[in-house]
């Protein structure tokens, strides 16, 4: 399919709003990529997950004790996706564009393509965010219906229901299904991708036979097919949940929208950046802890309007986000808990799951 254009994309909102977080970074003298908090953070992320890895495996605690490990190791894959290379993909991780190709490789060790990512994340979802049939993160037909453009099957009343179990499998799914999917098809949903080269081919097959390796037959052989499936479960399953959360809280939740382009000229009428605020919210800003653990993706406007400047910046620039949509009259998406994102989320669903 034809991917559709925005309309209007040079205006004064725009301009404005990049003007004013342009005019934050320049007076304080600040680079807009990562700092030294968030190198911290991402070594003691990586190190920790290797070092579980290796305990789990090759010192096979108690029952007990290795049940926590891979839940561990499953929380730890999902904070390894938000922090390091999430914004290593958006290269925003450091002013060096090697460490960020480093960062955003780092997918590859949890089992994902970092090519086919930052494909679908990188310039589908982030420029088409929820328009239906193009925006990849909000097709899980026939399972679920996230937006009203969809069809809705009887099993849908009770989505609100089983939406639970079924994000669970989401890194399942990403590591034995969608990646391979996207690179056979050449599609992300019904968009063509471009040809990858020479180069990405092989780095897609190096990454997917390391992790079948390393993460498969290797346990395999160690421990036994037994305990290496419940363990593996464990940290797929675990890190499929928060995963999905994440994300879903972001876009499928009450007050965001899912605009379709106008039939006869393919265009979205919005410009880009109020479709971002439109289509995006916000959750628990004010929860350090949760700042720190999802890598700013709670912050999801201010990174979809900045893509390219590091999360750890996220809190500052929020404020100056929020202040130029009161001044231009722009509704500004947040929750304050993520108990309560949560809740719109299911109220979503719920909504969804009835007959129009």
């Amino acid at each position: 399919m034809t991917t559709p254009k925005f309309i209007n994309n040079k205006s004064v909102f725009h301009q404005e709003l990049k003007k004013r977080v342009n005019q934050y970074f320049e007076e304080r003298n600040k680079p807009q990529t990562g700092n030294f908090s968030l190198y911290f953070k991402a070594i003691f992320l990586c190190a920790t997950y290797f070092t579980l890895c290796i305990h789990v495996i090759f010192f096979t605690p108690p029952v007990l004790f290795a049940i926590v490990e891979c839940l561990l190791l499953g929380i730890l894959t999902a904070a390894i996706g938000f922090n390091v290379m999430h914004d290593g993909s958006h290269g925003s991780f450091s002013k060096n564009k090697h460490i960020n190709k480093i960062a955003a490789i780092s997918m590859n060790f949890l089992g994902a393509s970092s090519i086919m990512w930052s494909i679908k994340h990188n310039i589908i979802h982030h420029t088409y965010t929820n328009v239906d049939g193009v925006d990849d993160d909000i097709e899980a037909q026939p399972w679920l219906r996230l937006c009203k453009s969809q069809k809705r099957y009887k099993m849908h009343r009770f989505q609100h229901y089983y939406f639970w179990f079924l994000y669970t499998l989401l890194h399942i799914l990403w590591i034995f299904k969608t990646d391979y999917d996207k690179y056979f098809k050449s599609k992300v949903g019904e968009v063509s991708i471009r040809k990858l080269t020479l180069k990405e081919h092989l780095g897609f097959w190096a990454a997917k036979i390391g992790y079948i390796i390393g993460m498969i037959i290797v346990p395999i052989c160690v421990v036994g097919f037994v305990k290496w499936l419940v363990g593996f479960l464990i940290i797929t399953m675990s890190a499929g949940l928060i995963l999905s959360i994440v994300f879903q809280l972001a876009h499928t939740v009450e007050h965001t929208h899912f605009p379709l382009p106008v039939a006869d000229t393919n265009k979205i009428e919005n410009e880009w950046a109020i479709h971002q605020l439109e289509t995006t919210a916000n959750f628990a800003t004010k929860n350090k802890w949760i700042s720190w653990y999802v890598g700013g993706l709670n912050f999801q406007i201010e990174h979809h309007l900045f893509p390219k400047i590091s999360h750890v910046h996220y809190p500052a620039i929020s404020k100056i986000i929020r202040q130029t949509c009161i001044d231009f009259g722009i509704q500004y998406i947040e929750f304050p808990r993520m108990v309560h994102a949560i809740a719109s989320h299911t109220s979503h669903l719920r909504n969804l799951g009835r007959a129009d």
